[in-house]
């Protein structure tokens, strides 16, 4: 468990993120698209002030002012135009079924790496992994006739996928556990 406490909160993190695009989508997006735009405009201003601050030479090499500027009209857009990105989704849904299916993949490995290692429970990452690649697949295809039904199922995939790994890390922590001290086998036999 130790190894696996950076993907244990990143489930837990993916749970609590299923959970509010089930209760409100459009406002959690929406929510979400603000606070990016207040940090990129806190970034910004910190930028510009570091620039401002900053040897004159190393402030051009760093190129602050430029990241400053860049940042700032970022958050600023985030800000006033946040609708925008709700006539964005379609370009979003596909980069999000892409990483889905990177995901999906990466947990094909997982359940290989396993049966490799002769795991037991190499069959949770196995269904992991389908549920993956199956939710990209039908999320690249977008037969959707909504957005809200689109985050539904985004937000159901993420807490479903999340729900498999924690159990996935538990159960294959326990594994290596027990292959590494075959005493502690003996002892809860």
């Amino acid at each position: 468990m130790k190894n696996n406490k950076s993907g244990i909160l990143l489930s837990l993190f993916e749970i609590a993120l299923g959970i509010l695009l089930l209760i409100d989508p459009v406002g959690f997006t929406t929510g979400i698209i603000m606070v990016a735009g207040v940090l990129l405009l806190l970034f910004g201003v910190v930028e510009v002030i570091k620039y401002f601050r900053t040897d004159a030479v190393k402030a051009a090499s760093e190129q602050y002012l430029t990241k400053g500027l860049c940042a700032l009209g970022a958050g600023v857009f985030c800000l006033l135009k946040t609708e925008w990105f709700t006539v964005a989704f379609p370009a979003m849904t596909f980069l999000y079924g892409i990483v889905v299916l990177v995901t999906g993949l990466s947990k094909l490995q997982l359940t290989v790496d396993m049966l490799r290692v002769k795991s037991k429970k190499w069959f949770l990452a196995l269904i992991s992994a389908a549920i993956s690649i199956a939710c990209a697949v039908l999320i690249l295809m977008n037969p959707f006739s909504s957005t809200a039904v689109l985050w539904t199922i985004a937000g159901i995939t993420l807490i479903v996928e999340a729900l498999l790994d924690v159990v996935t890390w538990f159960l294959g922590g326990r594994e290596q556990k027990k292959a590494a001290d075959p005493a502690a086998e003996d002892k809860s036999e």
